[in-house]
């Protein structure tokens, strides 16, 4: 590919739609412990590291869909027991998906009020 074509690189904003937006940001505020940003009737937005997450209740069906967001953590078991302690339903639990030279890649799953998937992952260095 030519170095000055036209390519999409940097995520802005990641949109999930959900049935109720004040359900939804009560999760991802106070179990998940997202930094809230601000809230307009129908959405609601949250700071992910310099990505914004966008919470909606779709206005008609083009907008529906499902998503799964995938956050890095420093330890996926770690991650994973506080998220289902504090009420998060578990979907998978802490395991290694992909072992490289280097690393192993553990990921986890939860479920937010909309069946959406949340994973959490970390590439964990092999000793050596």
């Amino acid at each position: 590919m030519d170095d000055n074509a036209f390519g999409l690189h940097t995520i802005g904003q990641i949109a999930i739609t959900v049935s109720d937006v004040e359900r939804a940001t009560a999760f991802y505020r106070d179990i998940l412990g997202m930094k809230f940003l601000y809230a307009y009737p129908g959405m609601a937005f949250f700071d992910c590291d310099g990505v914004r997450l966008y919470l909606v209740h779709p206005e008609d069906d083009r907008f529906a869909g499902r998503a799964v967001l995938y956050f890095t953590v420093p330890s996926v078991p770690d991650a994973f027991e506080a998220m289902v302690a504090r009420g998060a339903p578990a979907e998978s639990a802490p395991r290694i998906v992909h072992s490289a030279d280097t690393y192993d890649l553990w990921m986890a799953f939860v479920r937010d009020p909309d069946a959406n998937q949340i994973g959490m992952m970390a590439e964990v260095p092999k000793p050596g």
